[in-house]
């Protein structure tokens, strides 16, 4: 039986890292392993799909807590630190054998209502993958968008990394020529289960994928495996108010349908890069701009940048102290069709150094203004 995968170890982390440490972890390797950085790999392609997969599991609080519960009590075996119990092998007619005790509990009639683990079938069926047939797991992936985008609204460009049928085999994974015989590891069924720690899962048989079928040569285009990965490049709308960590769902848009039916969601997390200059707290924008003591003093007129790109000229009065805020209404975020307000804060810049005339001349200003220092 193939290992199942350590979401921990993919991206390179302990169980006991936070949140922050996975998602910095996630960025650095899906950065080196993009699919655009290497176009046409499918090693580095199958790569960024599986570091996806883990920080989808590992950034959501309760798929986490979950997969720690499934990992405490045995369900990836002694390997990722489970409960150390004896596993065991399907037979060809469908049970199980080597275990001990009462009776097992199959995950596939359910394992919703499992003691306390709460909702672990689904998210079992989802690491294994394709525990039911009829249903395609969704991808998920987290894609950094502009700060003006998420405020305004707009597209952005996503790859995707997908598996599709490989071309040479028709999704077989036998050679051109090659004999197919019966898997003697299901018995042809393309099911196997396990046991462990009293209760039973099953799973696609790791031998023949699930296909129930064995080939005497693999296909050398896919090797075996009957699919192949590939990236596909689609368009996303982003919505005007877009707030960093939201989620949309692209019905159909995510993994093909082994049988095919209906391909899978995709769901992406938008990530809100910072922004240089603007800021947000709601609906509202802040930035901060500079003026020197003569602007603050005698007033002036500044153009300040807004969202949309725009130079509105904003009038600062005389005598205007550091720190005050002044409002552009409209020029802030957009959201359910209105938008909020565009809010300058004003710093003063004071000279690091006076010439010997200059500081005579603010000396004699200050004392005829009776301003201590």
């Amino acid at each position: 039986m193939a290992a199942a995968k350590d979401y921990y170890q993919i991206l390179g982390v302990s169980p006991q890292a936070g949140t922050d440490e996975i998602k910095k972890s996630y960025r650095r390797l899906a950065k080196k392993y993009h699919p655009d950085a290497r176009p046409g790999d499918n090693v580095t392609a199958e790569k960024f799909k599986e570091i996806s997969e883990a920080y989808s599991i590992l950034s959501d609080a309760d798929k986490r807590r979950q997969y720690d519960l499934m990992r405490k009590y045995g369900a990836f075996g002694a390997a990722m630190g489970g409960a150390g119990s004896r596993g065991t092998r399907a037979r060809p007619g469908g049970g199980t054998s080597g275990m001990g005790g009462a009776g097992p509990t199959d995950f596939d009639s359910g394992i919703g209502g499992f003691g306390g683990l709460g909702g672990l079938g689904d998210l079992f069926n989802s690491i294994f993958g394709r525990g039911r047939r009829d249903v395609v797991e969704p991808i998920e992936l987290t894609v950094g968008i502009p700060f003006r985008v998420a405020a305004l609204g707009g597209q952005v460009a996503v790859t995707v990394p997908v598996s599709e049928s490989c071309p040479t085999c028709g999704g077989s994974g036998a050679a051109p020529g090659a004999s197919v015989t019966t898997c003697r590891e299901c018995g042809g069924r393309g099911t196997v289960s396990f046991g462990q720690g009293g209760f039973a899962v099953t799973r696609p048989c790791p031998a023949c994928r699930g296909r129930g079928k064995l080939a005497s040569a693999p296909c050398p285009a896919c090797r075996g495996q009957g699919e192949v990965s590939v990236s596909k490049r689609i368009m996303v709308q982003v919505p005007a108010g877009t707030e960093d960590g939201q989620k949309v769902r692209l019905r159909g848009q995510g993994q093909r349908h082994p049988g095919g039916g209906q391909p899978g969601d995709l769901i992406i997390t938008f990530s809100v890069e910072p922004d240089r200059f603007f800021r947000r707290e709601g609906v509202d924008v802040h930035c901060t701009v500079p003026i020197n003591l003569a602007q603050a003093v005698f007033g002036t007129k500044l153009k300040v940048r807004t969202l949309d790109g725009r130079r509105m000229v904003l009038k600062i009065p005389a005598g205007t102290g550091p720190g005050r805020k002044f409002r552009i209404r409209g020029q802030g975020v957009e959201k359910n069709g209105a938008r909020g307000d565009q809010l300058v804060e004003v710093t003063v810049s004071v000279p690091e150094e006076l010439t010997p005339e200059q500081a005579r001349l603010f000396r004699e200003f200050a004392e005829k203004a009776g301003l201590k220092y």
